[in-house]
């Protein structure tokens, strides 16, 4: 390569310009966007407003509006840099109860209760989860269009305990077996309710969470219910026909399954909970095949939890995924996932995290789910939590009543709009090759899990976006070149600790020239 080395005024990146007689050093890698080599259609980025919502939402407006702004705009300042991570699907908890039970609930924090739209009499009171419901007008003004309703539990008036929460019952539904309808009919009124009452349409229902989570069986300090492949599909059966006879076009989505080995094979629980791929989407399971009943997509949900470490599980289990997703052609989105105990390289997760260490682990899921396991959609669990890694922002409640506080953003939150920021509904991924210095093909070359790892993609209006993690302890150096004789212009944006990077404007690009990435950084390129 022809040329001399231009630093760029914003520090850490450099590029390589065309000029003079002298030789350019060949970058550590070459990395080309196969125009041609066509992978997913991506769907959405989003986060979920358990169980924070209830109470923000209700918190003074000019904060509430802070928040909003961090999580749904895809608006630029002054300076052209994101003032939001623009998700473009908001998660919406539908409660069960627990919050009217209070400490009878048996769930010991009050954050963690919820309210039920339902009342004892079966009415609705479309009064409850206000906060929540702020929340979703908040995300529409901002752009959001699609919505997602899930719940952890049935109400509490058709659970055969009376509880929100398991309590020890067993892996079978906490769902009284005369309530299976009502509890259809339940569902079915949230969406037209929640519609009619604040023009927010659920586009997307999941009747349950984790319903194959051995955490369920016991009872855990949350609302939840456990359930069988044939409780499931019974009850995604009945709300089909309760959407077709009210001519709803709703999609009613399974499993959210807690961990993705239940969904192709059997993991800490029995048949009757795994295999779920194969239950749901094989003609042959023809107690549990869903793949003919109208509103259900053929499409698969599931948590990442437990699959992350060690190394060799965070890529081979999604291999595992993707080969049974295949074999029965089901398309995949990752719904939730936080750090565990089990995420012991980063240190578990207790305390909340404002550094990369967390945001540069989360991102390098982000990749290997979106690579690896082909999700079209990829979804945080908690868009605010507290002293634990579990939320995008943090919150601190200053007032006895919860309804006043102060919050702080997080490089975990801005790392994950390097991808959500950029990658908008429609882009299809795009294969990239890498090359080494000598230009021979690296097998893998995309994905070096201590080093660097790239993705691209192309937006339905023309643009390419391709981020690239780095996370290895020192500066690494690449180029991109988009197809066979593809030119590119790149607006580059930085992720990393320094004060001030969340999505920095830091310099353009041309294919073809020397990219420098500071270390534990994370970039993403945009350009025609």
């Amino acid at each position: 390569m022809k040329g001399k080395k231009i630093l760029a005024a914003l520090g850490f990146f450099s590029i390589a310009s065309v000029a003079g007689g002298c030789s350019q050093p060949a970058p550590e890698i070459r990395y080309q966007i196969e125009t041609d080599q066509l992978c997913q259609t991506m769907a959405y980025f989003s986060a979920s407003d358990a169980w924070s919502m209830q109470f923000i939402g209700l918190w003074p407006q000019e904060k509430q509006n802070q928040i909003a702004d961090w999580l749904f705009s895809t608006e630029n300042d002054a300076n052209g840099q994101p003032k939001g991570i623009g998700l473009s699907l908001w998660r919406f908890n539908v409660g069960a109860g627990s919050k009217e039970q209070g400490e009878n609930s048996q769930i010991a924090s009050p954050w963690m209760r919820a309210e039920c739209f339902l009342n004892p009499d079966g009415t609705y009171d479309w009064n409850k989860q206000q906060g929540q419901r702020n929340f979703l007008k908040l995300a529409k003004e901002r752009g959001v269009n699609k919505f997602l309703a899930f719940l952890n539990s049935p109400p509490i008036y058709y659970t055969q305990n009376g509880l929100a929460t398991n309590t020890g019952r067993g892996g079978t539904a906490n769902l009284k077996p005369d309530c299976y309808e009502k509890y259809a009919r339940f569902l079915a009124d949230v969406v037209q309710g929640v519609e009619q009452h604040d023009g927010i349409k659920f586009n997307y229902i999941c009747p349950f969470n984790e319903p194959d989570g051995h955490w369920n069986w016991v009872g855990p300090k949350q609302e939840g219910c456990p359930a069988t492949n044939r409780e499931v599909a019974r009850t995604v059966r009945l709300l089909s026909k309760e959407f077709v006879d009210r001519d709803m076009d709703t999609q009613i989505l399974v499993n959210e399954s807690s961990d993705y080995r239940c969904m192709f094979r059997t993991h800490e629980t029995d048949w009757q909970r795994g295999y779920q791929i194969q239950a749901f989407f094989c003609p042959d399971s023809v107690d549990t095949y869903l793949g003919d009943t109208p509103n259900v997509p053929r499409l698969m949900l599931g948590h990442s939890y437990w699959t992350n470490t060690p190394l060799s599980d965070l890529r081979n289990i999604r291999l595992q995924l993707r080969d049974t997703l295949d074999k029965y052609n089901v398309d995949f989105w990752q719904t939730e996932t936080c750090i565990m105990g089990n995420d012991e390289e980063i240190g578990g997760g207790g305390g909340f995290d404002r550094t990369m260490k967390t945001a540069l682990y989360v991102a390098r899921i982000i990749h290997h789910d979106i690579v690896y396991a082909g999700a079209k959609s990829w979804q945080w669990w908690r868009a605010i939590g507290g002293d634990y890694k579990d939320g995008l922002i943090r919150e601190c409640t200053t007032d006895n009543n919860f309804l006043d506080g102060r919050v702080e953003d997080s490089k975990l939150m801005w790392a994950l709009g390097n991808y959500s920021r950029f990658i908008r509904p429609g882009a299809i991924r795009l294969s990239v090759s890498a090359f080494d210095q000598t230009d021979a093909l690296i097998p893998d070359g995309d994905t070096d899990q201590q080093g660097l790892m790239c993705s691209a993609y192309k937006n339905v209006d023309g643009t390419y976006v391709m981020v690239v993690i780095n996370y290895a302890n020192e500066e690494k150096e690449f180029s991109i070149h988009k197809g066979k004789v593809g030119n590119t212009q790149w607006q580059i944006y930085r992720t990393s600790d320094k004060e001030g990077e969340n999505l920095l404007p830091v310099g353009t690009v041309k294919s073809g020239k020397i990219v420098q990435i500071p270390a534990r950084s994370i970039i993403t390129l945009q350009g025609k």
